[in-house]
């Protein structure tokens, strides 16, 4: 199974970017979907995430910017960002979780200006 993710790019600090991001084929017990970001220097973290049956986390620093959300049915996920702020920047990875395994995708850059 592969992640396509899209979306990324560049915006302006307070602008808005919207990421997408679906599988190759369809995922079986899915549990959870949703999108980790890694800046440079720093270790990968948790940025949204939302289970099969709707339930959100955000970290929060992304809370009231960032929303995820899913269609199961179509094994995609997306972000839309909102009031970016540079320190946003980072490359954003989309997570879709079963119970026994956990699938990447190969991520997509996301740089706000300032």
């Amino acid at each position: 199974v592969q992640l396509q993710a899209s979306g990324g790019g560049l915006a302006q600090a307070g602008g808005s970017l919207r990421l997408s991001c679906v599988a190759s084929r369809p995922i079986y017990s899915v549990t959870g979907m949703g999108w980790y970001r890694q800046a440079p220097g720093e270790q990968r973290e948790l940025v949204a995430t939302i289970t099969s049956g709707g339930y959100t986390q955000y970290a929060d620093s992304v809370k009231g910017r960032f929303t995820v959300s899913s269609v199961n049915a179509k094994y995609t996920v997306y972000l839309q960002m909102k009031s970016l702020k540079p320190e946003d920047t980072a490359v954003y990875y989309c997570w879709f979780g079963t119970m026994s395994q956990s699938y990447w995708g190969q991520g997509t850059l996301v740089t706000v200006s300032s």
